[in-house]
């Protein structure tokens, strides 16, 4: 594995599809707490103002096919050491800069994440931010909405995000535990809570966990999307 230079450079990817309302308070955060990363933001088909909103803040790329084939094309624009996938709906702790650096000073660490918040509380939410947060310490299943790091020479030695509609980012983690270690730093990043609030945090919670273990059982990930979309509308 090459290593990464004493200061690595980081570039941030941003996902989005229909982010209008947010974008631009994401994107301005992100530049006044990690000013020295490049931005990039890829757009998976808007329809509303997402892009124009986004322009002025980040370079903007275009994907579709869902959220792996976007976070692949976010990788390709990119020219930094280090990949750092961040949705457009969190919010990253401004100390997570530095300790991810501090991370990746150890040749075995390959990747990693940050701790979950949510932004609203209640008891499901904090059983969701805790045991999550116990899985990325313990199984190594760093999630999207945890801010998910990646040395570049490694995110290209296993091929990228797996081209699937849903759990791309289970299938990442797995896939790098099994080339170094992964860590999960001190700080959070705290996501947005309003579609588990609004769909119902506990009913949620269950499909969660029974959709992770369809996959994890061999159901094919289009299956697994078709149930997710049908249960959120």
């Amino acid at each position: 594995m090459r290593g990464l230079s004493t200061v690595p450079t980081v570039s941030i990817v941003v996902p989005v599809r229909d982010e209008e309302a947010g974008i631009e308070r994401t994107l301005r955060g992100l530049r006044a707490s990690f000013a020295d990363c490049e931005l990039i933001v890829v757009d998976g088909g808007s329809r509303d103002a997402t892009v124009a909103r986004a322009e002025p803040f980040a370079m903007v790329v275009h994907a579709d096919g869902g959220r792996g084939p976007q976070l692949n094309a976010g990788a390709a624009a990119a020219r930094g050491e280090v990949l750092w996938f961040v949705h457009a709906d969190a919010e990253v702790d401004p100390r997570a800069l530095p300790l991810l650096r501090a991370a990746l000073a150890d040749p075995r660490v390959v990747g990693g994440g940050c701790r979950l918040r949510f932004d609203r509380d209640g008891p499901v939410l904090r059983w969701l931010q805790w045991t999550s947060n116990l899985r990325a310490r313990y199984l190594h299943w760093i999630f999207g909405d945890q801010a998910m790091f990646v040395r570049r020479t490694v995110f290209d030695e296993v091929g990228g995000f797996p081209a699937i509609p849903i759990m791309e980012d289970l299938e990442m983690s797995r896939r790098l535990a099994r080339r170094g270690r992964l860590a999960v730093l001190p700080t959070t990043c705290t996501a947005s809570a309003r579609r588990l609030v609004e769909q119902g945090p506990f009913r949620m919670l269950v499909l969660m966990q029974v959709y992770k273990l369809q996959y994890l059982l061999g159901t094919e990930p289009e299956v697994i999307r078709r149930r997710y979309e049908a249960q959120r509308r």
